[in-house]
């Protein structure tokens, strides 16, 4: 199943900004210079006045840090939940959330989709505040990160107040891969999932990650440069690491994973690797729906203030979810 919305050309504002914007040479920043980039960055991304373009989070939700105590470590996470309490004892819904960036980002620019999720679904949202790639820091620690918070939520329901009946993964861009990686993982530990949606996913960082037509159409996309993507890729899969163990779409089974849903915007150089991965899924019989966004550009998700397709990929999510959740 494939839905469409209309709409070709990325929105004035975006061409825009993409026209006006001077990204920093990313590939010649030594280390600690992009530390920096990233933390100023992230500041940007948690500000108020962002949410302009970010969006307002629904008043229908509470938003608050928590902490995911590990063996080894503490993860941060963004939990959003409905504000009236769930209807039965029983617990509500899990959705596990993933944001996007990659070697930046940070769970508050995803505020308004979860937000809505919690409210309307309605569902507890997890948010990973999972490491971000860095030297020394590949996708392996990251993909980490999203699977261990998944594991200890699940295996400790009562505090969070969710049913560990009814779960679901959630990712966008590099987030989308670490919970495609975290869907894979589920089925091999005998967890069942009922859902996993992938927004404009990233799933291969091998050397075939840029044998894809979209690479080419729209490698002067807005929001999303080839530099990005080779950082990205240099970052997630050094030298000497194994690039197919953290490229969902080179997985050994694709069978028996939990019903997808994947959200891709056209006008977006990763878009062939969510089309290659939907059709990797349903060749091995995992349900699978493919939502295309014309003219939507790449993190759209994240820029409702600015991208309108926005609204429709929230509502095919917040259905998809509603279905395989309360089904």
């Amino acid at each position: 199943m494939t839905d469409v919305t209309t709409a070709r050309r990325p929105p004035v504002g975006i061409r825009l900004l993409h026209a006006l914007a001077r990204d920093p040479d990313l590939l010649a920043m030594p280390s600690e210079a992009l530390d920096a980039y990233r933390e100023a960055e992230n500041r940007r991304r948690s500000s108020r006045l962002i949410r302009l373009f970010t969006g307002f989070p629904d008043r229908g939700a509470t938003i608050g840090w928590q902490e995911v105590t590990l063996p080894d470590r503490v993860v941060r996470v963004r939990v959003h939940r409905p504000s009236r309490g769930p209807v039965s004892g029983s617990g509500l819904p899990l959705v596990l959330h993933v944001h996007g960036g990659g070697f930046v980002g940070t769970a508050p620019q995803s505020d308004w989709i979860n937000s809505r999720l919690a409210a309307r679904l309605p569902a507890v949202v997890v948010s990973v505040e999972h490491r971000l790639l860095a030297a020394g820091t590949s996708m392996s620690a990251a993909a980490d990160d999203g699977w261990d918070v998944l594991h200890e939520v699940v295996r400790h329901p009562a505090p969070w107040g969710i049913d560990p009946a009814r779960v679901a993964v959630f990712g966008e861009s590099a987030g989308a891969m670490i919970t495609a990686l975290a869907a894979i993982r589920a089925r091999e530990a005998g967890l069942r999932l009922r859902a996993q949606v992938l927004v404009n996913p990233c799933v291969d960082v091998t050397a075939t990650a840029y044998d894809y037509a979209s690479m080419r159409e729209h490698a002067d996309s807005p929001m999303i440069s080839m530099t990005v993507l080779e950082l990205f890729r240099r970052l997630a899969a050094p030298d000497g690491t194994d690039a197919h163990a953290v490229s969902p779409l080179y997985a050994a089974d694709h069978s028996g994973l939990a019903p997808a849903l994947v959200v891709l915007p056209t006008v977006d150089p990763l878009a062939d690797q969510g089309r290659a991965y939907a059709g990797r899924l349903r060749a091995a019989g995992t349900p699978v729906q493919v939502s295309e966004h014309p003219g939507a550009i790449h993190a759209f998700l994240s820029m409702p203030g600015m991208v309108p397709q926005a609204r429709a990929a929230r509502a095919a999510i917040t259905g998809f979810l509603h279905d395989n959740l309360t089904g």
